[in-house]
């Protein structure tokens, strides 16, 4: 744990008489849209500068052509329980509903055999394994393998510190997982969720990703998505939410200062004029951040310098008929990982869209265009016999380069709480402290966070913010 996280909680802060006092958050990513939002509810005058265009942050959507594209492949889980609450607050629960119950197609293309990993209605661990023992890409023995690892998994604290310090795919090579289990189960889920092959993400980090994942509560891992483009969420339902509460938002408008006033309070410089604050939210990315904190806002700043970012690439294919017809599966034996029907998202009118969601992708994130389509076109050919002889619209690509920090060993003592040593400026953004992984789920629970310790050092409620928790637990 971060030495910031210990210290005790602020004594109610100066407004200097200003009723209710001001707050501003800078970052309109859902950390900071989240943070916005909860400070508003609890009667703060907000102000949400953003420096892009749009809100959402990496979550977002552009259009090409006719179509509007998601940057890149979102979903969220069951368990994501303040991702659902965000959701549920802007008023777009309805647009990225949850499957009824987990079932993950996973094709083997070596193999040419598909086998699907899903729940039945039954209590933890039961609810897993018909799944996992009619599942056709293990043998018997990773089978068994796979279910003593679980249950040695399920034992393990994520909060324990020397967790950290060591990497999962030791972890599980010492419990016996062969490396095509890795790749067939344990890889399949992690790399999705953590943004890092086993070998190289944090054991607590993936501890805490299976345990609330998948051993917590049989509903847990059902899968949810967007059916609409990310954009309509993250920028258009949540501006609305904001305008509704009150908070001024301000795209196009990139901080360049924060600094101290007179009074105690807080300037947050922009170009052409400043705003005054009694609570700042520095809701951006960790490099950004290390660059706007005042002196003396953490004991070693620089360690958020030392969170490295992990990249995302997004493959995109765009067929003059239909190709798939499932809305999604995971693949082995192959360079794709995640495949997803985009079609009706995209407001495509003929033939299908698919998104190839390619995470920990750093020996791909800079590769051409050119490239890609030669190496991606003809393995969704082996994969989806109906692609052949089917005619390529349209190929593009995304990258996210920086899409999450780096999940490696040893990262969880780099990462800050939501509380600095300077009064009134607090810390957001999936990168801090939050427990889980770079996920939308973890902006929005440091947003919640931030908010959290905002208005329990002006001693303003957070009845809302508690019934969220209460909800989460």
């Amino acid at each position: 744990m971060n030495s910031d996280d210990k210290r005790p909680e602020e004594p109610p802060a100066d407004t200097g008489g200003r009723p209710g006092g001001a707050a501003v958050v800078i970052g309109g990513g859902l950390a900071g849209i989240t943070a916005a939002l909860s400070l508003a509810d609890a009667g703060l005058r907000v102000t949400l500068l953003e420096g892009r265009p749009r809100l959402g942050g990496l979550a977002f959507s552009f259009r090409r052509g006719d179509l509007t594209v998601d940057n890149g492949q979102h979903v969220y889980l069951r368990c994501c329980t303040a991702y659902r609450w965000f959701l549920d607050r802007v008023g777009g629960a309805h647009l990225a509903p949850l499957q009824e119950r987990l079932d993950v197609p996973v094709l083997d293309a070596d193999r040419n055999r598909l086998g699907r990993l899903r729940r039945a209605a039954l209590p933890v661990p039961l609810h897993l394994a018909a799944s996992l023992a009619t599942y056709p890409h293990l043998s018997l023995a990773e089978r068994a393998q796979v279910g003593r690892a679980a249950l040695a998994l399920k034992a393990l604290d994520p909060a324990d510190p020397l967790l950290d310090t060591q990497d999962f795919g030791s972890w599980l090579a010492r419990h016996g997982q062969s490396p095509r289990a890795v790749e067939a189960l344990w890889d399949l889920v992690g790399v999705a969720t953590l943004n890092a092959v086993a070998g190289d993400a944090s054991l607590g980090l993936a501890a805490m990703v299976f345990k609330t994942g998948l051993l917590s509560d049989p509903g847990a891992a059902d899968i949810g998505w967007s059916r609409v483009p990310l954009g309509d969420l993250h920028d258009g339902l949540a501006r609305r939410a904001l305008d509704a509460a009150g908070v001024r938002t301000e795209v196009r408008t990139r901080v360049t200062a924060l600094s101290r006033t007179d009074d105690g309070g807080w300037r947050v410089d922009v170009p052409g004029e400043s705003v005054d604050a009694d609570t700042v939210v520095l809701a951006v990315p960790q490099r950004e951040a290390h660059d706007l904190l005042p002196d003396g806002a953490l004991d070693q700043p620089d360690r958020l310098l030392d969170i490295d970012d992990a990249p995302i690439l997004n493959v995109h294919v765009v067929y003059d008929r239909k190709v798939l017809k499932r809305p999604f599966f995971a693949a082995l034996g192959t360079p794709v990982q995640w495949v997803f029907d985009r079609t009706e998202a995209s407001g495509l009118q003929e033939g299908q869209y698919l998104a190839l969601s390619q995470s920990a992708a750093q020996d791909e994130i800079d590769v051409p265009v050119a490239a890609l389509r030669e190496r991606y076109l003809p393995e969704l050919e082996r994969l989806l016999p109906a692609a052949h002889g089917a005619e390529v619209r349209d190929f593009f690509v995304t990258r996210e380069r920086t899409a999450t920090f780096a999940p490696t060993p040893g990262v969880g003592r780099l990462r800050p709480g939501a509380r600095t040593r300077a009064r009134g400026l607090y810390l957001a953004g999936a990168w801090t402290a939050t427990g889980w992984p770079a996920t939308m789920e973890s902006a929005v629970r440091s947003g919640i966070g931030a908010a959290e310790a905002a208005l329990s050092a002006l001693d303003r409620p957070r009845d809302h913010l508690f019934a969220f928790e209460e909800a989460a637990a």
